[in-house]
């Protein structure tokens, strides 16, 4: 009987510090309920984050145009983090519901997977949650796979939802 509370009580501190990325998806929102209802079986902290994506200026030549947004980078920035803060008031609410701490962090860098570490560095986070949408092939080359790129760099356990 000793043993058993024992293992209940390592087994609630395994993690200490959740953090969940969300893109806002109907997919990236399930992995955030999946991580508040851990985070509460774990006694975790929450952690929310939502990595902004970098302003990318319009280039102009002769008879062309080419990339960027048609909008000031202060427009940007005011629209993205308007975004992020619906996308994250989401988490919130999962957090409250599952009666767990929760944080959020707007992280913003050219590439996503470093804003998603950096994040959880910086909270010093044991335990990254995030969904997969499973691309692959050709898709995969396009899009890119945020996911994989958190795997392939963190040093922090990764859980995957799928």
């Amino acid at each position: 009987m000793v043993y058993k509370q024992t293992r209940e009580k390592e087994g609630q501190n395994m993690y200490k510090r959740i953090l969940v990325s969300t893109d806002g998806s109907r997919l990236s929102q399930k992995a955030v309920k999946a991580a508040a209802r851990l985070a509460k079986a774990c006694g975790a902290r929450l952690t929310g984050v939502h990595a902004v994506p970098p302003y990318l200026a319009p280039i102009y030549s002769e008879g062309s145009s080419y990339g960027g947004l048609r909008v000031s980078r202060a427009r940007f920035k005011e629209l993205s983090e308007k975004q992020a803060r619906k996308i994250l008031a989401a988490v919130e609410i999962e957090a409250e519901t599952a009666g767990v701490p929760y944080s959020s962090v707007l992280a913003s860098n050219g590439e996503p997977w470093r804003a998603i570490l950096g994040a959880a560095r910086s909270r010093k986070c044991d335990l990254i949650v995030m969904a997969s949408h499973g691309r692959s092939g050709i898709a995969e080359m396009l899009m890119g796979s945020e996911t994989r790129k958190v795997i392939a760099h963190s040093k922090i356990p990764v859980l995957v939802y799928r």
